[in-house]
């Protein structure tokens, strides 16, 4: 082999390690690239207490949807795991110091990504690179964490031929009723908007609802001692029952024969209504008096018995008379009765009225001409009044040989303060 041929020789075979270089450096340089090693970034930390299976490395880093970064490396620790976040340096300042991430799952089957949930009182320093993220501890979060903890055996045990055929009988049902379902979603909406402002008033109803059952509560004793009283009652009216049933067998002829009667005689009972009326109305007018009547009864009941000797040894009734001129005939107009009783009823007590001042014992009125009645006057409220000046006329009429009517009105004057409280007879 000649010098020319072994110096051929060593520059193919130079060519060719050079070859396996460049393409070695190539596929690096692609890795690289994929990798974005040239790519100028912030890598912050991320300490969670579990990944899950579903989070890799060059997964997402959102912020409300919006990519900021991506997951660099994952590893393990003895309190959980930690992760390396590469953040954009041109975004992250635009980030708090105190926020906080979640692990969410991109779909029901996807791989998760990393979601940045901002505080609600942010931080006035903002994120910087070497800092470390504390993993979103908040209530829901928490919640999320578990419903999707308890969603994955449940989705480990469906099976995929089924599910896939309830999703697409549910795609079916809802094809070409998207119009419809969503006048429902805004009737539905209307209502909740209607309804919302009368929870105030429901949540009152269901207080005043258990106000209710406390009081039936202490209550309850005496609801089942009545309902215990009640079986009584029950008991009674069914061992009862027959003598019931001949009650009301008697209670309806007896109903059936009034309404005959009331039938037959309907004429009648009604012209006897029609002509009491106006006896009635004079009784209810005259009603306030009726104590009055009954109370003057009561009083003049043991006067008349002691006028007619009652319990005595000399019954009846005991009259002097004497004979004396006569006074005349009787004169119409002059000696007829007067009725101008008005004004309604009335109800005096005893020893007082209109019209009173000396009276007969016994409430008689001394009659024109009378002789031999013992009267005897008694003093009341009103002095010299009509009927005193009347009684005293009649006594003074024989004495002077007069008419009653003739009599001075001043004579009540002279004679009413001699005669009020004595006894008189009239011979």
């Amino acid at each position: 082999m000649t010098a020319s041929d072994t110096r051929r020789r060593l520059g193919t075979q130079f060519a060719g390690v050079v070859f396996f270089l460049v393409l070695a450096l190539m596929l690096w340089f692609t890795v690289a690239v994929y990798e974005k090693r040239f790519t100028t970034v912030d890598i912050v930390t991320l300490r969670a207490d579990r990944i899950g299976l579903q989070l890799a490395e060059n997964a997402e880093v959102k912020v409300r949807g919006v990519p900021f970064g991506e997951v660099r490396d994952v590893r393990t620790t003895e309190a959980g795991a930690e992760i390396e976040l590469a953040l954009d340096p041109e975004s992250i300042d635009e980030l708090p110091r105190n926020v906080s991430a979640r692990l969410l799952p991109k779909t029901v089957f996807g791989e998760r990504y990393v979601s940045l949930v901002l505080p609600d009182r942010p931080d006035r320093r903002s994120l910087a690179a070497g800092d470390v993220i504390p993993q979103d501890r908040s209530e829901n979060a928490i919640e999320l964490e578990r419903v999707l903890g308890n969603l994955l055996p449940l989705l480990e045990a469906v099976q995929p031929q089924k599910l896939s055929a309830s999703l697409g009988a549910v795609a079916q049902a809802l094809d070409t009723r998207g119009a419809a379902l969503g006048e429902s979603i805004v009737g539905l909406d209307r209502l909740l908007a209607e309804t919302n402002p009368l929870m105030p008033r429901f949540k009152k109803a269901i207080g005043g609802t258990g106000d209710v059952a406390e009081l039936y509560s202490g209550a309850a004793p005496e609801i089942l001692q009545a309902l215990a009283d009640l079986t009584v009652t029950g008991r009674t009216i069914a061992d009862e029952r027959d003598n019931l049933d001949a009650l009301y067998a008697e209670v309806g002829t007896a109903a059936r024969e009034l309404n005959s009667f009331v039938r037959e005689n309907r004429s009648s009972l009604i012209g006897l209504t029609e002509s009491s009326r106006p006896t009635l109305e004079l009784l209810a007018k005259y009603s306030p008096s009726f104590p009055c009547l009954f109370e003057s009864v009561n009083r003049v009941t043991p006067v008349l018995e002691k006028a007619f000797g009652a319990g005595t040894a000399e019954p009846g009734l005991h009259v002097k008379l004497s004979v004396q001129q006569p006074r005349g005939k009787y004169v119409p107009g002059r000696d007829e009765p007067v009725y101008n009783a008005r004004g309604g009823p009335r109800c005096h007590p005893p020893g007082s009225g209109p019209g009173q001042g000396v009276r007969p014992a016994g409430g008689a009125h001394a009659p024109h001409g009378a002789a031999g009645l013992p009267l005897a006057l008694q003093p009341v409220a009103i002095e010299n009044s009509p009927y005193e000046r009347q009684v005293i006329a009649e006594l003074m009429a024989p004495v002077l040989g007069v008419a009653p009517a003739e009599v001075a009105d001043w004579s009540g004057m002279l004679m009413g303060p001699l005669l009020r409280g004595t006894e008189v007879t009239l011979r």
